[in-house]
């Protein structure tokens, strides 16, 4: 099987001309950004999630194929390697099975088995294993009897010992039991005793007595199982009912009558499954339902992060920003059209102090002295009563005032990022710029955080930490190149996503732009150190330049297409920027005549589309929210009230919703919609403000249950 049949054995939907171009596309270093949007026609219109899914493959492929070669080259060096033998391993490209084959051969530290054989005891072994008749099983032993083998009770010990070990290497054998763990395997947690009055246990007390099928068990349940076994709180066990697999090995290796024979190979088979095959098989199962986990939970993740990227900022506007607090005061904060600090300074207008009126008044004044356009206000500790604070203060013009999460702004304050761009200032500070930047752009600014601190998902933590990183790294960049990104504006952070340019090169453009002033063109990109036409191609389509000389320099019109666009501008006999947002010019156009060799159609629509809205923001516009004026504390819950809230996290059974108290709403799956879903992304999404009906409090646990349907 090659790389190409592989990728199609697993992406059947997707046809092997698509596959291997894609596949010749990445082999040339270009990034998924460029090649699903500037490659169309190549791919045959594949999409950023599908490339993704064909390079992973095209990785475990060769991931497979170097395990392989790995194994034929050792066992050829150790004379171990029959005809049948290489076949086998080089049709397999199952990593298991390509495990299980070479298990027998591999080095091995000194064991019972290798200890038994020693003592020369396997041409015993491979006698009774053969299960011919044997007239006199102790007669036959005596014989094998020497200083290290004083009686027959060591001698059949011994033999159990090396039998046990081919049991456990025999690869039908593995392959069959680890079928049955796969479908029938319960995995149990119990509370370790020593732990009963240890106050932190208590958040693992759904699963002090728990079992279930592993194969059913849902992501979350077994995270949670095996972080509680981490911190030193659960025992966890895996396991298939004994009976089950005695009689499987049994039936698999038993072929003599007689009963002296039988008995060696059956104390065997119980010995083998008790210290080698059970724990073997149950750690390897186990570590597929926890990769399977992880992958499902980051799913989630990167479908969360995807939204809260992609939520609608504010655009150029004069912020003040608030970032609320009680007895520390609210750090206050005016930022420029550009997110730059313009004001900072305290209020405290909640207790102890209590200083309202003060409060009110430098509100007023900053409001008025700095032009401010909006106000945003985070949603931690005193927001709900900073957020009423505001809204009722006369302002001389009309303000829009907007929550706005502050999930991760504790850790860019204190980030090396924050520290450089503002060295005098402290963490507080820094806190309230990020809140009020969130609302100009949030994609901007939260490209600055490290994705997994963002806080929106489940398990982040316990996740496979490099897969986790990958995965929302290229969520990001994704996130990055849809919208486009200002060359004249970006930061380096922003600009490190960008397809095709990275970290150093980001540092090389702002530096460059510092030097030189703005790029005035994207040709220009190419005076930039280090930056070449290779990376060039790749990100010059996805950089935007507002009042460029060439209107096209702030589209997605890719440059290679540059002079495909003045052709249609000069058959239309105008001038290129005459045909720009001009519709009904543009509807004449007749893109069938501009098709090459290398351009469709589906590049021609997206020129067209660019040419009608050039570098359109796909996000939409940010809206004002107001939570329910009755809500202040969980205390004025009542069941049955219907309240508007915000999403504010989803994951696979649920999703969280801030209704305007210190304790977040869960909507439960089932409560989501009137029809069945799996998935709870398709029916709501992050940052969706909703209105929902309360249907549980639980007093004690201080715990509030939600519905979309009741």
């Amino acid at each position: 099987m090659n790389l190409i049949q592989y990728i199609h054995q697993h992406l059947n939907s997707i046809s092997e001309k698509s596959i291997n171009n894609t596949v010749n596309c990445l082999n040339e270093d270009n990034t998924i950004p460029f090649i699903a949007r500037y490659r169309k026609e190549v791919t045959g219109n594949l999409d950023e999630v599908q490339i993704s899914a064909i390079k992973k493959l095209q990785n475990q492929y060769n991931e497979i194929v170097s395990r392989k070669e790995f194994i034929l080259k050792t066992l050829e060096e150790q004379n171990q390697l029959s005809n049948e033998l290489q076949q086998r391993i080089q049709k397999s490209f199952d990593l298991v099975q390509l495990e299980d084959l070479y298990l027998p051969y591999k080095k091995k530290k000194k064991t019972r088995a290798t200890i038994a054989k020693e003592k020369g005891l396997e041409p015993l072994a491979k006698i009774i294993m053969k299960q011919n008749n044997i007239p006199d099983l102790d007669d036959l032993a005596k014989k094998y009897l020497n200083e290290d083998v004083i009686s027959i009770e060591d001698a059949f010990a011994g033999v159990q010992d090396i039998i046990a070990e081919w049991i456990n290497e025999n690869e039908y054998v593995r392959h069959r039991l680890r079928d049955i763990f796969r479908k029938s395997a319960l995995i149990e947690s119990k509370l370790i005793k020593s732990k009963i009055d240890d106050e932190d246990s208590a958040k693992y007390s759904n699963y002090f007595e728990y079992e279930e099928l592993l194969k059913k068990i849902a992501s979350h349940r077994l995270l949670a199982i095996l972080r509680g076994e981490n911190e030193g709180f659960l025992k966890v066990n895996v396991s298939i009912d004994k009976k089950e697999a005695f009689k499987f090995l049994e039936y698999t290796l038993i072929k003599s009558i007689q009963p002296e024979v039988s008995w060696v190979i059956e104390e065997a088979i119980k010995d083998a499954y008790k210290r080698l095959l059970a724990p073997s098989i149950s750690n390897e199962v186990l570590k597929e339902a926890k990769e399977k986990a992880d992958e499902t939970s980051i799913n989630v993740f990167s479908k969360n992060l995807n939204q809260l990227l992609l939520a609608p900022p504010l655009g150029e506007k004069r912020i003040l920003a608030i970032d609320p607090g009680y007895k520390s005061g609210c750090k206050v904060v005016v930022l420029d059209e550009q997110g730059d600090l313009l004001h900072n300074e305290n209020i405290y207008p909640h207790a102890p102090q209590n200083e309202k009126t003060q409060a009110i008044k430098k509100l007023k004044s900053l409001v008025s002295a700095y032009n401010v356009d909006a106000i945003s206000i985070g949603n931690g500790t005193a927001s709900r009563e900073t957020e009423n604070l505001v809204q009722n203060i006369a302002f001389d013009r009309p303000l829009k005032v907007f929550v706005v999460n502050e999930a991760g702004a504790s850790v860019y304050s204190a980030s090396k990022i924050a520290r450089d761009e503002f060295p005098d200032k402290d963490v507080t500070v820094r806190g309230a710029v990020s809140i009020g930047r969130r609302l100009q752009d949030p994609l901007a600014e939260l490209v600055k955080i490290e994705p997994k601190s963002i806080g929106v998902g489940q398990y982040q933590h316990d996740v496979d930490q490099t897969l986790l990183k990958n995965e929302l790294d290229d969520v990001v960049s994704f996130c990055v190149n849809k919208v486009g990104v200002n060359l004249n504006t970006a930061s380096k952070h922003l600009l490190n996503y960008v397809a095709g340019i990275g970290e150093k090169m980001a540092e090389n453009i702002v530096e460059y732009r510092s030097e030189n002033g703005a790029f005035n063109s994207r040709k220009d990109l190419l005076k930039v150190p280090r930056l070449g036409e290779k990376a060039f191609l790749q990100a010059s389509a996805f950089l935007r330049i507002p009042n460029a000389k060439n209107p096209l320099d702030n589209s997605a019109v890719h440059p290679e297409s540059y002079a495909l666009v003045e052709k249609m501008a000069k058959d239309l006999k105008v001038d290129l920027k005459d045909l720009i947002q001009n519709k009904e010019l543009i509807n004449q156009l007749d893109l069938t005549k501009y098709i090459t060799e290398k351009v469709g159609l589906p590049t021609l629509e997206d020129i067209k589309k660019e040419l009608e809205k050039p570098g359109l923001d796909p996000r939409s516009t940010a809206k004002v929210f107001s939570f329910d004026q009755r809500l202040k504390k969980f205390e004025d819950l009542q069941l049955g009230m219907k309240v508007p809230g915000i999403i504010n996290n989803i994951t696979n059974f649920g999703c969280f919703v801030d209704i305007g108290i210190k304790e977040n709403g869960l909507i439960h799956i089932s409560k989501i919609s009137n029809e069945f879903i799996s998935d709870v992304n398709s029916k709501v999404h992050l940052s969706q403000q909703i209105e929902v009906t309360v249907i549980g409090i639980d007093t004690e646990k201080r715990k509030i249950q939600l519905s979309l349907i009741d």
